[in-house]
């Protein structure tokens, strides 16, 4: 036992520094397929587009773009009124039709699109602000809405982006 001697296990190797190298490459390799596993069981639960929370968050958000454009004076603001109008339910629209893609590339396109239109909401809210059609509060509220879904956009896609998942139509 003492004796110094080390035994060679059929397979294994002798070499301390060796024996630590491959548990290490073992252990990257199980991490990088439970990474994957996480990606394709996190893509793999969201059955529609109405399950996906930055969706549900945009949805919300247009509804509160209609209820300022009942207000008197953007109410008769047709171009202005009619122009939030879209590109706040283009965020929602963007991320469904992306999502009915089936393909993690062409979601990502379309959500690129979907943030886009948050921002476009969020300058058009300052243009609203600035012609007095809503309150200081109100303006900043919105705009905080319109960016935290802008980001939230921004961090799915980049979710995405890092993912192995291409979607189900590449089965």
């Amino acid at each position: 036992m003492g004796n110094g001697f080390l035994v060679e296990i059929k397979g294994q190797p002798t070499n301390k520094k060796q024996r630590t190298k491959n548990n290490e490459q073992r252990t990257k390799n199980k991490e990088q397929k439970t990474k994957n596993k996480k990606q394709k069981t996190i893509m793999s639960t969201w059955k529609s587009f109405e399950e996906i929370e930055v969706w549900q968050l945009a949805r919300q958000f247009c509804q509160d773009i209609f209820n300022i454009m009942q207000y008197e004076g953007l109410k008769t603001d047709f171009a202005l009124k009619d122009q939030i109008n879209r590109s706040s339910g283009s965020i929602m629209d963007n991320i469904a039709e992306g999502f009915g893609r089936d393909g993690t590339k062409e979601f990502v396109n379309f959500l690129s699109i979907a943030k886009g239109s948050a921002n476009e909401s969020r300058s058009q809210l300052h243009r609203i602000l600035d012609r007095k059609y809503i309150s200081d509060s109100e303006h900043k509220a919105l705009c905080n809405k319109a960016l935290e879904i802008a980001n939230k956009i921004g961090g799915l896609i980049a979710y995405l982006k890092k993912s192995n998942y291409r979607g189900i139509k590449f089965r």
